[in-house]
């Protein structure tokens, strides 16, 4: 049960700071309003060229791997509900390290599903051994 529970703080804070960082280093690439190929070449240049971009697609790899390893293990239903718990952290960090305005109604809903994980949070993790 302690690899499980490791796992998921791993995929929560890993998909919330990767999601951030990566908000936060396009933000500085700019505005890629253009579909032409030679304007999407250069926004891509420039967007690997970001280390924000790059610290983003790192921490969503670490994000992706933990929770491949999970899903070996867990129940679907227990750990896609649990990690929502994340939408909560990266609002928090939207927030506090980007500066967005986040409706009161956007919180409701934030809460809401921090509601909704405490529940599915308090249900036992089956796992594929117990299974059998």
């Amino acid at each position: 049960m302690a690899r499980t529970h490791i796992c998921l703080a791993v995929i929560v804070v890993a998909n919330a700071l990767g999601n951030v960082a990566l908000g936060y280093g396009m933000s500085r690439v700019g505005d890629i309003s253009s579909f032409s190929p030679l304007e999407l070449l250069r926004s891509g240049v420039a967007a690997m060229g970001n280390p924000w971009v790059l610290l983003g697609v790192a921490l969503l790899v670490v994000y992706f791997a933990a929770h491949t390893l999970i899903l070996s293990w867990a129940d679907l239903s227990y750990v896609l509900l649990v990690t929502s718990s994340g939408y909560v952290l990266t609002a928090a960090l939207s927030r506090l390290a980007l500066g967005e305005d986040i409706s009161y109604f956007r919180w409701a809903g934030t809460v809401l599903i921090t509601v909704g994980v405490a529940l599915v949070g308090s249900t036992a993790a089956s796992t594929a051994g117990e299974r059998g």
